[in-house]
């Protein structure tokens, strides 16, 4: 499973906050437009985010489902965008001090026609999305 890590000057609690904040998924995932609903009790396992992914006007209303959670510390999730399929999506955060945190995003294209592409063609395309993804998700929780 393809990963990207990137180290960010807050505590794994500030970024865990908003990976529990269902409604500020498109702010930080790439490709991710719009929220619709957040299901009450997000990020709990089989809690999802209804969204629409992609540009305007060619958007698709789909779901993220809550596969596992470690409060504070982990988060897998089942990424789904039909037609394409689904990406199982593991978020780790790693404390390195008092004020470092280590986020690791790993990623696989895991259903539909994207998973029948090559692991390094599925990295190729995942790895600068997902830095992007850290980046902002890093913005988000130092400034908020």
């Amino acid at each position: 499973m393809p990963e990207t890590c990137h180290t960010v000057n807050t505590t794994p609690e500030r970024i865990f906050a908003v990976l529990a904040d269902g409604w500020s998924y498109a702010s930080w995932v790439v490709g991710a437009a719009h929220i619709r609903d957040v299901d009450e009790g997000w990020p709990a396992v089989g809690a999802r985010i209804h969204h629409r992914i992609g540009p305007w006007p060619l958007q698709i209303d789909d779901k993220t489902v809550v596969r596992a959670v470690v409060p504070g510390r982990f988060l897998e999730l089942d990424a789904q965008a039909w037609p394409l399929g689904a990406a199982t999506v593991r978020i780790r955060l790693e404390p390195l001090s008092a004020t470092t945190t280590r986020i690791r995003m790993a990623e696989t294209l895991s259903s539909g026609i994207g998973r029948l592409l090559p692991g390094p063609v599925q990295a190729a395309l995942l790895r600068p999305r997902n830095a992007e993804a850290l980046r902002r998700l890093d913005d988000i929780a130092v400034h908020r």
